[in-house]
């Protein structure tokens, strides 16, 4: 091979005619100087110049590139014997030209994923958050708190959830993460430093982006990841922020009750976890392509002025990974943005269109099922009763046992709900029952059991029963939303099941921002905590199962 280098570029190039029967092809010989090194490699292959109107075949390359990790197929015309071949090493740490490319390429993305998840989770101040609100930092009253302030959350959330979704996709996930990020910050700084009702409003409007973000940190590791790793990936994301609060509740218990520690200092700590997540968010790799706006679904030539791109498939850590762009090869997506495209607003309004379409077709196949649809609708109402209970449950603690006079728990109480509904969750992922059979039976049995630990929680004047009835209605409700998922996920690909879930959470949504007008605002009836608690049993009661058995 005759070696040539390009003109204009920092990267490192190896080119030259490559003879289909040279079989000593030198490995690695690319001219790398002693201050660039290479990280991994791109093949660019331009079509044989001696027969450029020849139908091309798919060709082995030498064996000296087949065994090297650079893909194995080459687009040739029949009658000719060699081809140009370019090579493109970016600058790396020291790896050879041609060696394998790294077949963990998800374990970074992974890792850095979940190290946002953790710090981002790992928040100490959140089971005192009432008590912060009430005591001399802030001097808040319960009333305003539970009618003012908390609202808030709900309704901003409502508002920026769909767009949020939409742009989500569209940008591809990682901007979404950094914003949340930075929307984590800023409200840790107003808690820690604003004064009065208002302030506290806008507080909790920054927390509902924060939640409304949250659909990024769940759907980007489908754009970074291969398809044999979402499971366990997912399981990763969704595990580490399950250790992350656990852990943040035990220690903010610990602090509280050991070492006396103010709250303020508490939310001092969640800003330092919040801004470590946040700068893990810059790291993350940015995704090539998306569920929807960018979904890819397969690769095109595209001719350049002097020769035709010829690529027949794309290398696994390209497709799932985080390379940079090939100088031939372009990826045709959803949203039309080819590099060099004109007319970018047409095509941008035209792939929104599409989209949108594609969208209300899958929404009408997928809710077309009875079975799934009142699976979505119990889901939806029942989520938006667990939303409500969270939101105000320290509200209501801190009415049975005021924190200024007494020592609270809610720490602790919060590690062992969490950890029982992570055990009870994961019991059922191991178990093997029929849900199909027993769900709707499970379903009504724990519903139930969710209505009575809400009952409890109302009635009681004692604080330890009503922390007992906290525990049992979050770990019913994690065995029950498990469930739940299960049957609805059930035969839906990843977009349709991203999609639907999406949708599922924003009807939650609408059906808390009902609530929340007509018990808490007030404007409306603006019951008392304790009652408001007792009206959330009803998200809790569960269909009929003879429905639910019978929506097939």
């Amino acid at each position: 091979m005759r070696m040539a280098q390009p003109r204009g570029r920092q990267a490192l190039w190896s080119a030259g005619w490559v003879e289909l029967g040279d079989r000593d092809l030198p490995r690695g010989s690319h001219g790398v100087s002693e201050t660039e090194t290479d990280v991994s490699t791109h093949l660019s292959i331009g079509s044989c110049p001696l027969s450029r109107s020849s139908t091309a075949q798919p060709t082995k390359l030498p064996s000296a590139l087949a065994g090297s990790g650079v893909p194995t197929r080459l687009a040739l015309a029949p009658q000719n014997q060699r081809c140009w071949l370019t090579v493109l090493c970016l600058p790396g740490p020291g790896m050879d030209c041609f060696q394998t490319p790294r077949r963990s390429s998800w374990v970074y993305p992974t890792v850095t994923l979940c190290s946002f998840g953790f710090f981002s989770t790992m928040r100490p101040s959140e089971p005192f958050l009432a008590p912060y609100l009430t005591g001399p930092s802030k001097n808040l009253t319960s009333e305003e708190i539970t009618n003012e302030i908390f609202p808030v959350w709900t309704y901003s959330y409502l508002v920026l959830l769909l767009p949020v979704f939409v742009l989500t996709d569209y940008v591809r996930y990682k901007p979404v993460i950094v914003l949340q990020g930075i929307s984590f910050i800023i409200t840790w700084l107003l808690l820690l430093f604003a004064q009065g009702v208002t302030a506290m409003q806008v507080m909790e409007f920054f927390y509902g982006m924060v939640t409304a973000t949250e659909v990024a940190y769940y759907s980007y590791i489908y754009s970074v990841v291969s398809p044999e790793h979402y499971q366990r990936v997912s399981g990763y994301c969704r595990g580490v922020t399950l250790v992350a609060y656990t852990a943040a509740s035990v220690l903010a218990q610990l602090l509280v009750s050991v070492a006396h520690l103010p709250y303020f200092y508490l939310n001092v700590i969640s800003l330092t976890s919040v801004s470590l997540a946040c700068l893990c968010s810059l790291f993350l790799p940015m995704p090539r392509k998306s569920l929807f706006f960018h979904a890819k679904h397969s690769l095109e030539a595209q001719k350049s002025p002097s020769r035709e791109a010829v690529v027949e498939e794309a290398p696994e850590w390209e497709e799932y990974g985080w390379a940079e762009e090939k100088p031939h090869a372009h990826v045709p997506t959803v949203s039309g943005q080819l590099a060099g495209s004109r007319g970018r607003g047409p095509k941008v309004r035209s792939a929104a269109w599409r989209v949108s379409v594609q969208w209300l077709r899958d929404l009408r196949e997928s809710y077309s099922s009875r079975r799934l649809l009142y699976w979505s609708l119990w889901w939806a109402s029942s989520t938006a009763g667990y939303n409500q209970v969270v939101n105000y449950v320290q509200v209501l603690w801190d009415d049975k046992s005021p924190s200024q006079d007494s020592l609270v728990y809610n720490g602790a109480v919060e590690a062992l709900a969490t950890f029982g509904g992570a055990v009870v969750a994961l019991a059922v992922g191991h178990v093997n029952v029929n849900w199909d059979l027993l769900g709707e039976l499970v379903l009504a049995i724990f519903s139930v059991v969710n209505a009575a630990a809400l009952f409890l929680m109302h009635h009681t004047t004692s604080i330890w029963a009503c922390y007992a009835g906290y525990l049992i209605f979050k770990s019913s409700y994690m065995l029950l939303i498990t469930i739940a998922v299960f049957q609805i996920a059930a035969n839906l690909s990843v977009e349709r099941y991203a999609l639907v879930f999406g949708i599922n959470t924003f009807i939650a949504l609408v059906i808390q921002t009902i609530l929340t007008v007509i018990v808490v605002d007030p404007k409306g009836l603006n019951l008392p905590v304790s009652v408001q608690v007792s009206c959330h049993t009803l998200g809790s009661l569960p269909m009929s199962p003879g429905e639910l058995r019978g929506a097939g």
